[in-house]
This record gives C-alpha cells, sequence and structure tokens, in this order.
C-alpha cells in the first residue's frame, strides 16, 4: 500500500511538473557563490528546488527544497521545507530540514521585492545546533526569461557541542536566472 501511495505521489509530482517552468540561476557575493535550480518555482503550485552553495571560508551546503506556491493577487507566497547537507569547514559533516518559505511582491511589470527565511532547530538537525537562511532584494525582470537581482543575503550555522559556528554568507549578492 506504502509502494503505491509514494509512486501515485511520485507520479502527480511529475504530471504537475511537466507543465512547469525550469528555472537555473547563479548569485555571487563576496565571498560566496550560489547556484540553483528550480521546476515550477515561478508558477502556482508544487515546486521543487535544488541548490549548492560554496563559502570561500566556511565550506558548503547542498540542498533540496519542496514547496507550494501560492497567489495571493499579485502578492506570491511559497511556504516550503527544504532538506539540506551541510559540509562545514572546520567541523563534521551534517544536515539540517529547515522550514521557511518565501514572498515576491511585484511594483511594476519589470521590478519587484522579495524575501525568504528558512529556519532549522536542533531537533532538525544533525552534528549543527541551528540554521538558518535569509535573503532579500530586488529583482528586474526585463524579459520574461530573464531575472536579474540584487539583494542580501544571510546563511549561518551554529556549532553544537562547542564546535565552530560558520557563516557561509552575509552580505550583498547579483545573481541572475534564466527560465525555459
Amino acid at each position: 500500500m506504502k509502494k503505491i501511495i509514494l509512486s501515485s505521489g511520485v507520479a502527480m509530482l511529475m504530471l504537475a511538473g511537466s507543465a512547469q517552468a525550469i528555472e537555473g540561476g547563479v548569485q555571487v557575493g563576496e565571498h560566496y557563490t550560489n547556484l540553483n535550480l528550480g521546476l515550477g518555482t515561478t508558477t502556482p503550485g508544487l515546486s521543487l528546488s535544488g541548490n549548492w552553495m560554496r563559502s570561500d571560508h566556511d565550506g558548503k551546503v547542498s540542498g533540496l527544497g519542496l514547496g507550494y506556491n501560492i497567489e495571493v493577487g499579485s502578492v506570491f507566497l511559497s511556504p516550503g521545507v527544504k532538506a539540506m547537507y551541510i559540509s562545514p569547514k572546520d567541523t563534521k559533516d551534517g544536515y539540517a530540514v529547515a522550514v521557511g518559505g518565501g514572498v515576491q511582491v511585484p511594483v511594476t511589470n519589470m521590478l519587484g521585492l522579495y524575501g525568504e527565511y528558512y529556519y532549522s532547530p536542533d531537533s532538525f538537525s544533525s552534528r549543527i545546533d541551528s540554521y538558518q537562511e535569509a535573503s532579500g532584494g530586488v529583482s528586474f525582470s526585463p524579459i520574461s526569461l530573464l531575472d536579474v537581482r540584487v539583494g542580501y543575503k544571510y546563511l549561518a550555522m551554529d556549532g553544537k557541542n562547542g564546535r565552530k559556528d560558520n557563516v557561509l554568507a552575509d552580505g550583498p549578492y547579483v545573481g541572475a536566472s534564466l527560465r525555459f
């Protein structure tokens, strides 16, 4: 029975995703680079996303996210959950499951504001005390296939049992993504 439910859920996600746009992008800050890929991240309904982030000083994070996008008037709300593999530079590798969401508010046809926040407490993580990720900024879409963003990103992991805290991102960034 569990196999039938699981395979039905996967099939529904694949069917829902077949009509969704694929998006890929990069964000570059002073001491970090973030690559991301998404399916259905710009349309209402289920979305799937993945990312890989590398800090010059504090390690790497790879993540897979599942969300549900809701359009309320012109505002786009995106509650979701992320599962991440964390590889800090000066401590042991671990994982975290973070809960959070994002919001996008259009200002004009080409300009918009966005923000997102995800948090994982000690009980949802391994080898870290907590994980938090926040970003926000301005987006510019000169054509429907291109989105350019300028913003601020903060991503930190608090060490557990006296281990070092790691801040992978804390500063402004510039990014771009393409939709297909």
